[in-house]
């Protein structure tokens, strides 16, 4: 028997709806888990091991928000968030709690897929970076720890936010379209909102504090990682 291709919990309080992303995810090779609810899924998160986590908002016993913020005090599994609302507030809130994908429901099945696949592969590409930092100023990266430091102090970025400033600092001093960002710090060509870049650049720069300026604008263009700007 081949062996799966990595481990995914479902948790949705709708039969339905983790009956469709298992039948998709099984088809693709990954194994599934599910739970019908918040409660449950924190047991479970703490229990096993998992590749990520698909994890609905609006939930009894314990809603989704409040699920991942327990989570994330013990594991640190990529989670995806389902939301049959898809109101900006909702979003940030996902975002600031650490999630790494936000999809709105009515959604694509195969949509779902490409985004699951795009997580998996970058969180497997992550652990075989070797340890690595770069420092600008009082500016610290730590490649391997997945850490940033503002000044001596840990800065506090969702996993999203953290891939938006590797890949800026990795191609420092170049002009990277809107369209670059997307598709590289997303994994896949994305389609979405496009305020979800505006969104995870005002969350970078909040994080970098007196460093908010290296995140420069390129007004028709993009972002660039510059920190050699003119006064």
């Amino acid at each position: 028997m081949n062996q799966a291709k990595g481990r995914i919990l479902v948790v949705d309080d709708e039969a339905k709806i983790r009956v469709l992303i298992r039948k998709y995810a099984e088809f693709e090779g990954y194994s599934v888990e599910e739970a019908a609810d918040g409660m449950e899924a924190v047991e479970k998160a703490k229990a096993e091991d998992f590749d990520i986590i698909i994890l609905d908002i609006m939930m009894p016993e314990l809603d989704g928000f409040s699920a991942c913020r327990e989570i994330r005090k013990t594991k640190q599994t990529p989670v995806l968030m389902l939301s049959a609302r898809g109101e900006e507030y909702d979003k940030i809130h996902g975002f600031e709690l650490g999630i790494d994908d936000y999809l709105v429901k009515p959604f694509s099945p195969r949509e779902l897929m490409l985004r699951v696949n795009a997580i998996i592969s970058r969180y497997a590409a992550k652990k075989e970076v070797a340890h690595e930092k770069d420092q600008f100023g009082g500016l610290v990266i730590d490649y391997a720890a997945r850490l940033v430091y503002v000044d001596g102090e840990r800065a506090e970025l969702s996993p999203k936010v953290y891939d938006l400033l590797v890949y800026l600092v990795k191609n420092k001093g170049l002009a990277l379209t809107r369209e670059q960002l997307l598709n590289k710090v997303w994994g896949y060509d994305y389609y979405g909102d496009d305020r979800t870049l505006d969104t995870h650049i005002k969350l970078l720069r909040l994080a970098l504090g007196p460093y908010r300026d290296y995140v420069v604008t390129i007004r028709g263009v993009g972002y660039r990682f510059d920190t050699q700007q003119d006064a």
